[in-house]
């Protein structure tokens, strides 16, 4: 029992769904045919950290909104980060239809057009990458690109942040660095390397982002069998934002120490931060690309990684080898997804709502002392919650609070670390209803640090 998490430490790693502000919530919030559902759903589904015991039953999903059984809308603003195009799109749905009239499934051996029509059009708009695998989920992309890594360097060990995320399954939790999901899970995969992350706000490095890059050339230098940097190229869950200098210092150490730059954009990628892709705001460009979540357009399951052609030299290893890898399914979601996010203008939309963002949370910092620190990009923002600017304690209670009285009146959004409001809408949410939902917000926070 002594090796488990405290509370404390499990409260701060994601949402609070073990509290008595979940109880009351399940109590006075949810009819009786909810409360039905979710009894047998508890019955039947495994609990685990993060999910159970569910708030809601959902009956439909469009656009911007998730909607229950009782007709009640949410916007959402977590997505699971699967909605840049929005839920249901409906040219997605007509694609997928139509796909389902030709060809459902291809199999081994055999490679089917539609698939070869997204590969072309991913590496089309990722330069310098030209090589893609498919594969159905994004735990199984970062584990295709650290065996790739390994081929490649002839190194085994990897590095990578603490407190990231990069896929639930075993050996991806082993390359992870969020406690909850290594709790009694040891012993892990061997030969990984953890360091702290560049974080903005709070941390080791005090806002020295030099002695961010100093650590990481320190340990490159000490052990050369690291082969592999993962990292996220923008800390999807609490929106941390490394500089521009330490990607472009980092790029440089890996050049020089022979080791391979996977960058993690599983949950980012596809416009969330105003580009198409994280790293290009930063002016570098990753050995491997981990794609996922959003990519099958919030209804099929899809991922791939993006890839060097030089690297396309290990036909005798069995790099992914899922049996749908090349699913037609999957990479029609995939093909037209990006083609939405073009035609419809996406990354100018989410530029232009970025900007509209800023503003209002800049306001909200002004007004309300509990919010310490603001931090974003498109439309991925994080608010840090403080009982004190000075001390930066967390504000847990607090933020659990406001939590609540948001899904009360309309607005489903993710707390991380205990105490960070991440706000992560579908990149297709307009003017209005953008405002409608911080206007939710707003007024739980002027409700809960009055009371």
């Amino acid at each position: 029992m002594k090796n488990k998490l405290s509370k404390n430490e499990l409260i701060v790693e994601g949402d609070i769904n073990l509290s008595e502000g979940r109880k009351k919530w399940l109590a006075e919030e949810v009819d009786e045919a909810t409360k039905d559902l979710l009894a047998k759903d508890a019955q039947y589904f495994l609990h685990q950290a993060l999910s159970t015991p569910c708030m809601d039953v959902l009956a439909h999903a469009k656009g911007p909104f998730i909607t229950n059984t009782s007709g009640k809308n949410y916007f959402d603003f977590h997505g699971n980060n699967v909605h840049q195009i929005g839920f249901s799109h409906p040219k997605l749905i007509e694609a997928l239809k139509k796909q389902l009239d030709q060809l459902t499934f291809s199999t081994r051996r055999y490679t089917n057009e539609t698939a070869i029509n997204f590969a072309e059009k991913l590496t089309s708009l990722t330069p310098g990458l030209d090589k893609i695998l498919m594969t159905p989920n994004g735990s199984s992309a970062v584990g295709i690109a650290l065996k790739l890594a390994r081929a490649v360097t002839g190194k085994y060990k990897v590095l990578s942040f603490w407190d990231s995320f990069h896929g639930a399954s075993l050996d991806v939790v082993s390359v992870s660095g969020e406690s909850v999901f290594r709790e009694q899970m040891g012993p892990l995969m061997p030969a990984v390397e953890h360091i702290p992350p560049p974080i903005t706000y709070r941390g080791i490095y005090e806002n020295n982002e030099d002695k961010a890059i100093e650590y990481l050339e320190y340990i490159l230098a000490k052990d050369n069998q690291i082969g592999a940097f993962l990292a996220e190229t923008v800390r999807n869950t609490d929106a941390q934002i490394p500089s521009k200098k330490f990607w472009k210092a980092a790029r440089k150490l890996c050049d020089k120490h022979d080791v391979l730059l996977i960058l993690d954009e599983i949950p980012i990628a596809l416009g969330r931060t105003g580009k198409l892709f994280a790293y290009e705001h930063f002016d570098i460009v990753p050995d491997i690309l981990c794609l996922g979540k959003g990519l099958g357009g919030g209804i099929i399951p899809q991922a791939a990684i993006v890839t060097k052609s030089e690297y396309d030299r290990f036909n005798h290893i069995s790099l992914g080898h899922y049996t749908f890898e090349k699913s037609p399914m999957g990479a029609a979601a995939a093909l037209t997804t990006l083609q939405i996010i073009e035609e419809e203008h996406l990354l100018e939309h989410v530029v232009y709502l970025e900007g509209m963002v800023q503003a209002t949370l800049n306001d909200f910092q002004h007004k309300y002392k509990i919010i310490g620190d603001i931090r974003g990009l498109g439309l991925l923002w994080g608010i840090e919650l403080v009982k004190d600017r000075t001390t930066k304690e967390k504000a847990t209670a607090e933020a659990e609070a406001i939590m609540y009285e948001c899904l009360k009146n309309g607005l489903s959004f993710k707390v991380s670390k205990g105490n960070v409001l991440q706000l992560c809408p579908a990149l297709s949410i307009t003017t209005t209803q953008l405002a409608e939902g911080l206007a939710i917000l707003e007024n739980a926070l002027e409700k809960i640090t009055k009371s």
